[in-house]
């Protein structure tokens, strides 16, 4: 009797991928960066176990937004305190946060709760086309579409 293959955390392969950024649009990237976090591309998927591979993405400062995002798109913080609203534009963000642009999109696409941040800890972002996970021997990632 054949039963369900159910991945855990010992028998999880683990890769590393490098992602350039440079000219790809925000949203694509991230969704196609969030499935390969959850380990969706794996014959070996399963939804309750980190199955994911490490992805690092590079000349994230080049990444492209369509339409008038630049402009229109918001990315609010709040202190905590009364009147402690923020915001910047997603062209300010680009231009002085583009690691941080990149992790809050990716992030919002990962599973809420404590699978989904051991996921995020997976992904490292540079603003370059520099990283330090040369040790690491990372395989270059061809995006779809």
């Amino acid at each position: 009797m054949r039963t369900t293959y159910m991945a855990n955390d010992a028998n999880v392969e683990r890769k590393w991928l490098v992602v350039d950024a440079e000219g790809q649009t925000l949203g694509r990237l991230a969704s196609e960066v969030a499935a390969i976090l959850r380990g969706k591309h794996k014959p070996t998927f399963t939804p309750h176990v980190d199955t994911g591979d490490h992805v690092i993405i590079v000349n994230a400062d080049k990444i492209e937004l369509t339409g008038n995002k630049l402009n229109d798109k918001m990315y609010y913080r709040h202190s905590g305190h009364p009147g402690g609203l923020k915001g910047r534009t997603a062209g300010e963000m680009r231009e002085k946060f583009p690691e941080r642009m990149l992790e809050l999109t990716i992030k919002g696409m990962l599973p809420k709760g404590p699978l989904g941040r051991k996921m995020a800890k997976k992904l490292h972002v540079y603003r370059g086309a520099e990283h330090n996970h040369h040790a690491q021997k990372p395989e270059v990632y061809e995006l779809r579409g």
